[in-house]
């Protein structure tokens, strides 16, 4: 059950505007709400701040962190955004997605595993195999497009399950991502005006849809 401790959940994708950020962001607040439990986001790809309509954290974050040869515990980075909800920011540091190593990748992934809070990564569209392999759940979100699953058709490492972002008017559905992913779809989101005016708006930390809390739901 991801109540319990050290459970950590990775979202990412493939390619940018997926929309793996608005994912990571309400499946933390949905996880919360749901197990009445204290969850932190941990924000690899820098972006989480604007999407929950917080000030954009000024100190340092979790690739300042992997950089430093002494680490204090990664929680010290912590920084509340509602009762439950915590955010541990990407930081300033200049280290990019495709210049983590393996060594970052696995002292993150350790860190996250043994210090006993349930924690969501939002990876964006960098491919990290160790923190995804490490993850109690690893969850690919997507949308049904040629481009984004001839990415798919060569993964190293495959995800535990799919959230699909539905469009409109798409040809490609969801046997055909499942059937080039290889893992099942867990959660289809419809591609709804309602969640971008929510984020727009600066109030999904505040007031999550309902819509989008129902269907993450099958995951939290």
């Amino acid at each position: 059950e991801p109540a319990e401790g050290g459970h950590v959940i990775v979202c990412w994708s493939l390619k940018g505007g997926s929309g793996t950020t608005v994912v990571s962001a309400a499946l933390a607040l949905t996880l919360a709400q749901r197990n009445n439990a204290a969850v932190r986001i941990v924000d690899l790809a820098g972006d989480i701040p604007s999407a929950l309509g917080i000030a954009e954290p000024s100190g340092e974050g979790v690739i300042n962190w992997l950089q430093q040869q002494q680490r204090e515990p990664i929680q010290s980075l912590q920084i509340p955004v509602t009762a439950r909800v915590s955010l541990i920011p990407r930081g300033n540091g200049s280290l990019m997605h495709h210049d983590l190593t393996s060594e970052h990748c696995n002292t993150l992934a350790t860190e996250l595993d043994t210090s006993n809070e349930l924690t969501v990564v939002d990876a964006g569209s960098g491919h990290i195999p160790q923190l995804i392999n490490n993850a109690t759940m690893s969850l690919l979100v997507i949308r049904p497009c040629y481009l984004a699953l001839r990415k798919a058709a060569h993964l190293s490492v495959k995800p535990h399950g799919i959230v699909l972002i539905n469009e409109p008017g798409r040809s490609l559905g969801k046997r055909d991502v499942e059937s080039v992913v290889g893992a099942p779809v867990l959660v289809e989101l419809p591609l709804d005006p309602t969640i971008a005016r929510c984020v727009d708006a600066g109030l999904l930390a505040s007031r999550i849809p309902t819509m989008l809390s129902q269907h993450l739901a099958h995951v939290a």
